[in-house]
């Protein structure tokens, strides 16, 4: 006990050379803000000269924190493109800020480091240009010494955010978090550890560090100290050495970082001169192994099957802004299913996010572009491409490749050039950019194009991604047998929560398309190019060394809300004469209603509630878990002595189905069956009930019943106590229920929102992707029996948070939370 404690105060006056040597200071608050060109309301504002001097008046500026996205304060406006989320997010922001630098700091090296800006951001410093980086999704710095003068100093960014520059909601604004760091002359260089750990088995492990010194080198020494994370931190290893050798560490009985376990270690550099100390630098890493070969994916030696999903940027009704709990939220729904990676698609994520993931246990590939030099809009990356993409890739690669969780690097998404195998080597030339900066990973890209299997490119990848081609993994893997293989894109089955239409037609992919813009929750409905889960789920289990794939997608997201993704004639896109003469009746009843503004591709809605599909994913991946999911709801009068299709998802191998307490039979899964399916129920209100049987025994029961009528709100927190840190986040679940507390699923009641004490609601919404209710509000509908009210800290203050929800007809309900500190 004594030992710990004498390295816990050696850690503590550590912690306080680090500051007096090396000062970072976030640098979010009390920036101001404006913007010009395009408005939110579609009119336009003139840009004034000389914003970023230091006169200019700012004094009606808006003040606000960092993170920002100015787009998702809306409005939603019907002459807004469906693909990008009907926000408007385009436009050009500026930010200002007035910031103290002492006489002390004019003799240090000042930097401002951006981990992402939404886009074209250039900066000022007094007035004078200091640099300009193109790429959102880019983390950046830019040195601002000379610039300095003791006293005030006045930053300006300017962010020019085209339109038709995405496929999907990129945001606006510095959406990301923001630091002024200030450090010696001579300093550990912007992401200038790297971390390998070469040797790995459970008895030891070789730790390999190379360093990176900016300034006056001679006579630089680096003391490397590692560490075990957490309270009781400990060290387990140090060697002192000249800053340009590289470090080899030995460690052990190390705790290697995998998916139940993932622990990590804190490498703490120590950059001396002649006795003084120059820097301190924090490293986070993991010790573990990877190994890609023709039999799949192996970590720590052990083969892993990737069950992954892509995932876009953006925290739905938050927009893009960061938060760290709501990015951890969205993980913990993800590995609730059974997700153990996670594509960053299509664009380098948040460094916050890579550290969820590393405490997390999951695996993570990280994709640079959605475009090459060949356009899919008309301002995307590709007009960037030329000029930007070694710099961003290396920036990618730098900054991400000491995270364990990072397993694979994505050079592209479903590239154009991919057509034309004159373009091949284009794709090395990208994967050597990647190797000259991280050998430790393989290169891969998302590949949509036959072609590209055959026509060169499939040399340019260490391992092999194919989008939406299970049908061609057989005949790769003949031609290519030593190629590691996986779905880097599957499924993009569609489907709105709650939403179910008849007739049920079972092969029919447009089957169930709804009026109104919804998609039925049967779970068969998917676009031409894409397919059912089921087929995926099939390739697997047939190719025991297709290594995993990444579903389209994990999460709904603003924008691309496929098959309305352009315009309203998409709605007569259906294969039934029937269907597509209401669609045209209903269409014109609509007059100008605003098309749909988010995606329809999530295995969760865009507020995180569990779609139907949720429960298939969870039967297939989570297998060891005892579970059973009927569907639809039982909620259907009309319906009454009609046929009304059910469908049990169960990580059981068969089940027996009751209506009333009355058997409809008993089912068993065949091969490369994953649902069990009794299309000739016929309806009548009263119970369902399954009872899922593996190998024979008892293994799950689920009930679905018919409910009274609405009653009261329910609200539900996630967490009824968070952080007095003016960033923590609750997330309160709103349900209409009956008297018997059951949901009653097909509600949409206007609920509204109050809140007292220290905190505030900073977002709502109900999962539904027609809706154009403003996401800052304090009233929402529900959406099939349910929505969500996002409720945050205010910083410093402390106390009991009390939210309120009404809802005429209904009985009130609160809910309190505590803030602490």
């Amino acid at each position: 006990m004594k030992i710990k404690k004498y390295l816990l105060s050696i850690l503590c006056f550590v912690s306080f050379i680090t500051y007096a040597q090396r000062e970072t200071t976030s640098f979010n608050e009390n920036w101001k803000f404006a913007r010009f060109g395009e408005m939110p309301d579609g009119s336009t504002k003139a840009e004034p000269k000389d914003i970023d001097e230091v006169a200019y008046d700012d004094a009606h500026w808006r003040i606000l924190n960092l993170p920002h996205d100015w787009g998702i304060e809306g409005p939603f406006r019907a002459d807004l493109p469906n693909q990008t989320g009907k926000l408007p997010w385009a436009g050009i922001g500026w930010y200002r800020k007035v910031f103290t630098a002492t006489e002390s700091d004019l003799s240090k090296k000042v930097f401002i480091e951006f981990d992402g800006a939404m886009s074209n951001t250039s900066v000022f410093v007094n007035g004078s240009y200091v640099g300009e980086w193109a790429y959102g999704y880019s983390s950046f710095r830019f040195e601002i010494s000379r610039y300095l003068k003791q006293g005030n100093n006045t930053i300006a960014v300017r962010l020019n955010n085209k339109a038709a520059s995405s496929r999907w909601y990129p945001g606006g604004g510095i959406y990301r978090n923001v630091r002024l760091v200030k450090t010696n002359p001579t300093h550990i260089a912007h992401w200038g550890t790297f971390v390998i750990t070469p040797n790995v088995s459970n008895k030891e492990a070789t730790v390999e560090i190379t360093t990176e010194v900016v300034g006056d080198k001679k006579d630089v020494q680096v003391m490397h100290e590692i560490y075990t994370t957490g309270k009781n931190a400990v060290k387990v290893a140090e060697q002192k050495i000249p800053y340009y050798q590289p470090s080899n560490i030995t460690i052990s009985n190390p705790k290697l970082w995998d998916l139940e376990n993932p622990n990590l270690y804190t490498l703490k550099t120590t950059l001396t001169k002649n006795g003084k100390i120059l820097d301190v630098y924090n490293t986070t890493f993991g010790i573990r192994s990877i190994e890609y070969n023709a039999n799949g994916f192996f970590l720590n030696g052990k083969k892993v099957r990737m069950n992954g999903v892509c995932q876009h940027h953006d925290l739905g009704p938050l927009g893009t802004a960061v938060n760290v709990r709501a990015m951890e939220r969205q993980i913990e729904i993800l590995k609730s299913f059974g997700v153990n990676a996670i594509r960053t698609s299509h664009n380098p994520p948040a460094p916050e996010f890579l550290e969820m993931c590393d405490k997390m246990g999951v695996l993570v590939q990280v994709e640079a572009f959605d475009v090459w030099g060949k356009k899919k809009v008309d301002n995307d990356y590709a007009s960037l491409f030329g000029a930007w993409h070694e710099k961003d890739l290396i920036t990618m690669v730098k900054r991400d490749r000491n995270h364990p969780s990072v397993v694979m690097w994505s050079t592209g998404n479903e590239l154009i050039e991919l057509r034309e195998g004159n373009d091949a080597p284009l794709a090395a030339k990208l994967a050597d950019i990647i190797r000259s900066v991280d050998t430790t990973r393989p290169t891969t890209f998302g590949n949509s194009r036959p072609e590209a299997a055959t026509n060169g490119f499939q040399f340019t990848a260490d391992v092999f991604g194919f989008n939406y081609k299970p049908h061609m993994y057989e005949e790769f893997r003949k031609e290519n047998p030593n190629m590691p293989l996986y779905g880097s894109e599957t499924a993009s089955t569609i489907s709105s929560r709650g939403e179910y239409f008849f007739p049920v037609n079972f092969d029919d992919k447009k089957q169930g398309n709804g009026g109104f813009f919804q998609v039925s929750s049967y779970d068969y409905s998917a676009p031409n190019w894409a397919d059912i889960p089921e087929k995926d789920f099939e390739a697997e289990d047939k190719f025991p060394w297709l290594f995993g794939q990444f579903v389209w997608t994990g999460f709904d997201y603003i924008g691309e809300p496929t098959p309305y993704n352009k315009d309203k004639t998409n709605l007569l896109n259906f294969s039934d004469p029937k269907e597509k003469a209401r669609m045209k009746a209903e269409l014109a009843k609509m007059g100008k209603q605003i098309p749909p503004r988010s995606s329809y591709f999530g295995i969760v809605d865009l507020c995180g509630f569990p779609k139907d599909r949720y429960y298939l994913y969870q039967s297939k991946w989570k297998p060891e878990l005892p579970m059973a999911h009927i569907l639809p709801h039982w909620n259907w009068p009309e319906r009454v002595g009609k046929v009304t299709p059910v469908l049990v998802y169960t990580s059981g191998d068969e089940a027996e189905l009751f209506l009333n307490g009355k058997s409809l039979g008993r089912k068993k899964k065949g091969q490369y069956e994953y649902r069990l399916i009794w299309k000739d129920v016929v309806y009548q209100k009263g119970e369902l009930k399954v009872v899922a049987y593996k190998n024979g025994k008892k293994w799950a029961t689920e009930k679905v019943k018919t409910t009274g009528t609405a009653n009261k709100v329910s609200l539900t927190a996630d967490r009824t106590k968070i952080k007095a840190d003016g960033q923590d986040l609750s997330f309160i679940t709103v349900e209409i229920k009956d008297k018997k507390g059951q949901t009653v699923p097909r509600t949409h009641n206007v609920v509204n929102y109050t809140i007292s004490g220290p905190g505030e609601i900073v977002a709502v919404g109900n999962g539904d992707t027609t809706s154009h209710e403003s996401f800052q509000a304090t009233t929402r509908k529900v959406f099939n029996g349910m929505a969500l009210v996002v409720v945050k800290s205010k910083k410093g203050q402390t106390g009991k948070i009390t939210v309120t929800a009404t809802s005429k007809g209904l009985k009130t309900t609160k809910v309190n939370l505590t803030v602490e500190e």
